[in-house]
């Protein structure tokens, strides 16, 4: 919205014009994702401003954290995006290990990779097919997705013994080791997944409906994304070329040939297509692990988890999760038990430009431009 334009929605506001309607979505909307509310001001059916309202879903994680063990919180960060309970776990199970100066087994580091991509993989597919329910496509597009986000979570019940809150990641490595017959299942769902997204992409990405509702829409700048922190997908289709698992190489991603893929114009369509392009890129992560994890430990031996106290100290651990940047800040003072803990969540980060993405639009695009940005309330409210 251009400053004149501003003015005049604050001059209508502050003389209470009839033409403007107040309307607000949430917080049991099905549209929002969960718990979450948007106070909409709307000129005909143009939004002019937005507030976003959260805070229903608060559990007090991070003070309850401050009580607990360090081990006694890796359940807890399941809770935070329970679509990627896997990667909440390695995040905080590296900032505890930068904090330690703990060491990983090979093994378990390529396990920890494994696992992170069939996240990325159900997530993505997930977030598609919710984008397309929400555009007013009927249920084939998620029901697809969910096919074969089930197949991921066989694999992560029959490695965990849960399909959603797994606290599979030990300080020093992982809990337990892959059950027989695993890594074929493994292979068999990665190998299998290329044709789905072929199917995938040939009902979707030239669709005219879909390109009519998504190019040009929910613009946002590379300025703007930049300034205001935003991470992951967001980010990337503004075309700024930013994977922390390419700068950071944290975990051993530096092993793996993989490209990180960008749009050039910051819309729905293209943070759409970022996500298609990102599935065929975490298959070819998992195609080289799967093919290279060596034998060996899964878990740091000489780490000792019963009486843990990381010496006097801080340490931020940060992964690329499938939503962005998702990071762990710990303080400890010797204890048992952490000093402050601290969590830096994409989702909460990235809606924070949901208003400049919207304003402008019509209320119709207001909720599919708020469908990718992929937020889970667990981790906005924590």
């Amino acid at each position: 919205m251009t400053a004149a334009a501003a003015q005049e929605v604050t001059e209508k506001m502050t003389a209470g014009d009839e033409g403007l309607l107040e309307l607000s979505l949430g917080p049991h909307h099905p549209s929002t994702h969960g718990v979450f509310r948007m106070d909409v001001v709307l000129d005909g059916e143009r939004v002019v401003k937005l507030k976003p309202v959260f805070g229903y879903l608060h559990r007090n994680h991070e003070k309850i954290a401050e009580t607990a063990s360090y081990l006694g919180s890796m359940p807890y960060t399941d809770r935070l995006d329970y679509i990627g309970s896997l990667t909440n776990n390695w995040a905080y199970a590296l900032s505890v290990e930068k904090l330690a100066g703990i060491q990983v087994p090979e093994r378990a580091e390529y396990i920890r990779v494994i696992t992170a991509e069939l996240t990325r993989l159900q997530n993505h597919a997930s977030t598609i097919g919710f984008l397309l329910q929400e555009m007013g496509a009927s249920g084939s597009p998620l029901m697809y997705g969910f096919r074969e986000r089930e197949k991921i979570l066989d694999l992560f019940e029959a490695l965990t013994g849960s399909r959603m809150m797994c606290n599979y990641m030990r300080f020093g490595g992982c809990r337990c080791e892959l059950p027989a017959g695993w890594m074929e299942h493994a292979k068999k769902v990665v190998a299998e997944f290329p044709r789905f997204l072929d199917e995938f992409e040939n009902l979707l990405t030239s669709n005219e409906i879909l390109l009519a509702r998504t190019q040009g829409v929910g613009v946002l700048s590379k300025e703007l994304a930049i300034q205001g922190g935003i991470t992951g997908p967001v980010l990337r289709a503004c075309g700024v070329n930013y994977d922390i698992r390419k700068v950071d190489k944290y975990g051993i991603y530096e092993r793996f040939n993989f490209r990180v893929p960008l749009g050039e114009h910051g819309d729905v369509y293209d943070r759409y297509m970022v996500r298609m392009l990102e599935m065929r890129e975490s298959v070819k992560i998992l195609e080289q692990a799967l093919r290279d994890i060596p034998a060996g430990p899964i878990v740091d031996v000489k780490t000792k988890l019963r009486g843990f106290k990381p010496k006097a100290g801080e340490a931020y651990g940060r992964i690329e999760s499938a939503k962005g940047e998702l990071g762990f800040y710990l303080i400890s003072d010797g204890g048992p038990n952490p000093y402050r803990y601290r969590v830096r969540p994409p989702s909460l980060i990235n809606l924070t430009v949901l208003e400049d993405m919207c304003i402008g639009y019509n209320i119709a695009d207001l909720i599919v431009i708020f469908g990718t940005i992929d937020i889970v309330l667990g981790e906005v409210d924590r």
